[in-house]
């Protein structure tokens, strides 16, 4: 059956239909459509106010890609300047190839890149990566003289840490888990999420259609995560009601806690000054068990580490890896190019 017309320049042949609306589109529509998404995300949500000098936080992914570019298209409207930060893990056979991803996309994109950090080789594994390269980003976006981060976590992402914190009992960041981002509390930069609402499908299909070039490697520590649970319970709640992954996401913008579960009011860390729901933030807590040989008590194994550590909630999260996307809607004609991004969908 030959593909039908494209429903918004009735011109070309459809390439895809959209999941939400149903919409066949040719590729160059759907990019345009994402796009506009895109900017009204950023516009109604008041995410990036002219003359912010905005951090992209550069993993060389997709998704970081994928938002760094469409960021770019739409920099001369928003009024805003763009400087790419990546953190360096120093994760072996892992982050040098995606590094080297983040330094081409600048040159081609003529954007200023700073590699912060070196978290060390560790098999601490996902909470101490996740939780410390929040911090190295934070401190490689002020080095630039950032106003604001953004990341390119996108509605899967979003839906999976629901969905962990709800499998965790984790009141404290299921309270935290809605909005777009965060204001900057505490004297940190505000940070915000551009792709929240975009599927990680039209993330691929875009970078696709865009021809980008990203790094789609795993994280060798990344099956040690426990968001493989969540991604894996995810992909089943979506096959059996497609709009799942958005409810998800839309239902932590609109929980309600019973007073007596709500988090204490976040106040500052007693080490680092950073914004703190317990005595020592995250990133301090993590430390502190490293320093003291107990990293695996950091994380919150046992009761007795936790309540030694002080933070509530040090729990295994996921790491920041590009996951094997799921197949596709309806492509049109379906790729047969193993080595494409279409192809290994």
């Amino acid at each position: 059956m030959p593909a039908p017309q494209c429903a918004s320049c009735h011109k070309a042949r459809a390439a895809l239909r959209r999941p939400r609306s149903g919409l066949a589109l040719c590729g160059a529509c759907f990019c345009a459509a994402f796009e506009a998404e895109v900017l009204h995300t950023v516009v109604a949500g008041r995410l990036l106010p002219p003359g912010a000098v905005v951090a992209v936080g550069a993993s060389g992914g997709k998704d970081s890609t994928v938002l760094a570019h469409v960021l770019r298209e739409l920099a001369p409207r928003l009024g805003i300047s763009l400087q790419l930060v990546a953190v360096d893990e120093g994760i072996g056979g892992y982050r040098d190839a995606a590094l080297a991803a983040v330094r081409r996309q600048a040159a081609r994109w003529e954007l200023p890149l700073t590699v912060h950090g070196r978290l060390g080789r560790s098999r601490s594994c996902c909470t101490f990566c996740g939780v410390l390269r929040r911090r190295a980003l934070e401190e490689g976006a002020r080095l630039v003289g950032a106003t604001h981060v953004v990341t390119g976590h996108n509605a899967d992402d979003m839906a999976e840490t629901v969905l962990m914190n709800f499998l965790r009992g984790d009141a404290g960041r299921l309270a935290r888990g809605g909005g777009l981002g965060s204001p900057g509390e505490g004297g940190a930069l505000p940070r915000c999420r551009p792709l929240q609402l975009a599927s990680q499908k039209e993330v691929v299909l875009y970078a696709h259609f865009r021809r980008l070039d990203y790094f789609s490697e795993e994280c060798v520590y990344a099956p040690e995560a426990f968001r493989g649970h969540a991604r894996d319970l995810l992909k089943l709640l979506e096959a059996a009601r497609p709009s799942a992954v958005l409810d998800l996401v839309h239902s932590a913008e609109r929980l309600a806690l019973a007073p007596a579960a709500r988090p204490p009011p976040a106040g500052a860390c007693s080490r680092c000054g950073a914004l703190a729901s317990r005595a020592l933030c995250q990133a301090c807590a993590l430390l502190d068990g490293l320093d003291r040989g107990r990293p695996r008590l950091a994380i919150g194994k046992g009761r007795r580490g936790r309540d030694e550590v002080g933070p509530r909630g040090l729990r295994r999260s996921g790491s920041g890896s590009n996951p094997q996307p799921g197949k596709p809607f309806l492509l049109f004609p379906p790729s047969r190019d193993p080595s494409s991004p279409l192809g290994r969908l």
